[in-house]
């Protein structure tokens, strides 16, 4: 499955166009259909996980999995007191510098979509692991 069929998938999924997706993350009309052959920058698909509210692995990776778009409101509010919890704590510290700089805003949001990814994959990953397997067939079907 390549990029530009995840992402069409996903905007159905979303009830949004193509071109209302690439306005919404700033990106140039019509650049999201050249991803059946090319790739956009890193920067583009961290927008895109962000939108899409999906782990950046999940557009690095060729195998479609549909485990990674199955958050229940509870997932999803979990992550996100996780997420403010972890950067609540980071700012507290003096953690958050670079060669003895503080973060820029845009290393900051770097970070912040980097931290929630992980947060994702994670929360995946336990799914993945606690669900009883009986439960798991059920679920793909």
């Amino acid at each position: 499955m390549t990029l530009l069929d995840k992402v069409k998938a996903l905007c159905q999924k979303q009830g949004v166009s193509q071109r209302k997706m690439e306005q919404d993350i700033g990106i140039s009309n019509g650049a999201s259909s050249k991803w059946g052959n090319s790739s956009p920058s890193i920067e583009v698909l961290q927008k895109l996980s962000v939108y899409f509210k999906v782990p950046l692995h999940y557009f690095l990776t060729d195998e479609p999995n549909s485990d990674m778009l199955s958050f229940n409101a509870r997932d999803e509010n979990d992550i996100a007191k996780r997420l403010e919890h972890t950067l609540l704590t980071l700012n507290t510290q003096e953690g958050l510098m670079f060669s003895g700089e503080p973060l820029d805003e845009a290393t900051r949001e770097l970070l912040k979509v980097s931290l929630e990814n992980s947060l994702r994959i994670g929360k995946i990953n336990a799914k993945q692991k606690f669900t009883p397997k009986k439960y798991r067939d059920h679920n793909k079907e």
